[in-house]
């Protein structure tokens, strides 16, 4: 039976901090661009003898460059290496401090009012008064919901309601006292608890659920839990096999989660919750050039520009991360991407193992082309998994698919024309 919104506290949207803290975590992006420049000094009267074997796909490039530095002055090679490596030091300074003192700042107060809340979790209503039809977004744990709503020309959610749905969005919110406390089962329980609430606004009717990226796990198995209230189910980007196409970041995971999420709370102690730098730098470990190339390009992009204004604005969405609850932490880190589990058929919510293929109904699956927190094999799994689901190649990466230049017809376009179509919502 759907459940009427609770009486709550009105819980206001976190103000954006005057001073930026990113990039996040600051001291290792700087040591990562120091370590990799400097060190190229270091390497290089090595290198003039000879590439290392480790890397011999490099051996043509090398050997191009000693032909090209043959009749060079022996130290001037070295001098001019040293001078770029400054420079791209001071390049990438100033682009932080460019992105630091950008005065662009995101206005939370333009959310819509929440439609429902329960402990830290909002449902934000972006149609409110409609009788459109409804859908509902649950975006990750780890990340602010406003990835979907991020500024104006950047929000996916608002393109929706201007197609004539009436889109609402999740919000978890940073874990309070009682979240602390959670794992991914509680967490799925208050998404079926939020679904029953939008069946409500829908009239009484099954309506779509998209997730996006984790958000996409949590929607899986919360409409696996909740079928009667889901008509249909988006998943994007949501990652299933997380041993395929990126066996490197599963090891890394795998190794470092026993050392780096939090121990186990002693008996009537709350439990303490992964730091959001703790899981910025597993981010950081899948590419750890990231800041350096893109802070440096920040440079030549002018300050008054909405290009650097979608920089700053997806940049601070980046850095405003959100703790995750221990045991949250654990089912993710060596479930997930250490145990394989949900490829397994060994994720359990609820003591029920989360089964793709027990879903009936119809179906959408986004791969972005270009996605390096989620590699494409490892998504792609989870269209084999459903069945008779739909596939849509967006032509980005992760976040780009959903905010970027080309997001509109890349994703939202036909995003929305497949839930009009064989998602069910007819605007």
């Amino acid at each position: 039976m759907p459940v009427p919104p609770q009486p709550h506290q009105e819980l206001q949207p976190e103000p954006q901090p005057e001073w930026r803290p990113g990039p996040r975590p600051l001291p290792l992006h700087l040591a990562t661009a120091n370590l990799i420049l400097l060190t190229s000094l270091a390497a290089w009267p090595s290198a003039k003898r000879g590439l290392p074997p480790w890397n011999p796909a490099q051996n043509p490039l090398h050997d191009a460059l000693r032909a090209s530095l043959a009749n060079l002055p022996p130290e001037a090679f070295s001098t001019a290496l040293a001078e770029e490596a400054a420079a791209r030091l001071s390049r990438f300074a100033l682009g932080i401090g460019a992105y630091r003192d950008h005065p662009y700042r995101r206005d939370a107060a333009a959310e819509p009012a929440p439609l429902w809340q329960e402990g830290s979790t909002r449902l934000l209503d972006y149609a409110p008064d409609s009788s459109a039809p409804v859908l509902l977004l649950a975006p990750s744990l780890v990340n602010r919901h406003y990835v979907l709503d991020l500024a104006p020309g950047q929000s996916l959610v608002r393109y929706l309601a201007q197609r004539g749905l009436r889109p609402l969005l999740l919000d978890w919110g940073a874990p309070g006292e009682a979240e602390l406390a959670f794992d991914l089962t509680a967490y799925i329980a208050r998404l079926g608890r939020a679904l029953a609430v939008a069946r409500q606004a829908n009239g009484g009717s099954p309506l779509p659920l998209l997730g996006y990226c984790m958000g996409g796990n949590l929607a899986l198995a919360a409409a696996l839990r909740c079928q009667a209230d889901v008509s249909a189910l988006a998943l994007l980007a949501t990652p299933w096999d997380f041993h395929a196409g990126g066996t490197h970041q599963a090891e890394l995971v795998r190794h470092l989660a026993p050392q780096l999420v939090p121990p186990l709370p002693q008996p009537g102690a709350a439990p303490e919750p992964m730091a959001v730098d703790v899981l910025q730098g597993f981010f950081w470990a899948l590419d750890p050039l990231t800041a350096l190339k893109k802070f440096t390009s920040f440079t030549g992009i002018a300050p008054d520009s909405a290009a650097a204004q979608r920089f700053v604005a997806m940049e601070d969405w980046l850095n405003d991360g959100i703790p995750l609850a221990n045991a949250v932490a654990r089912e993710c880190l060596q479930g997930w991407y250490g145990a394989n589990s949900p490829v397994r058929g060994e994720w359990l919510v609820g003591g029920q193992a989360v089964l793709p293929g027990l879903w009936r109904k119809p179906a959408l699956v986004v791969l972005p082309e270009r996605d390096k927190l989620v590699p494409k094999p490892g998504a792609e799994a989870l269209f084999h998994a459903l069945p008779g689901a739909w596939r849509h190649d967006a032509p980005s990466g992760h976040i780009g698919m959903v905010v970027g230049p080309r997001a509109e017809a890349g994703l939202w376009q036909p995003l929305a024309e497949w839930l009009e179509g064989p998602g069910g919502l007819a605007p």
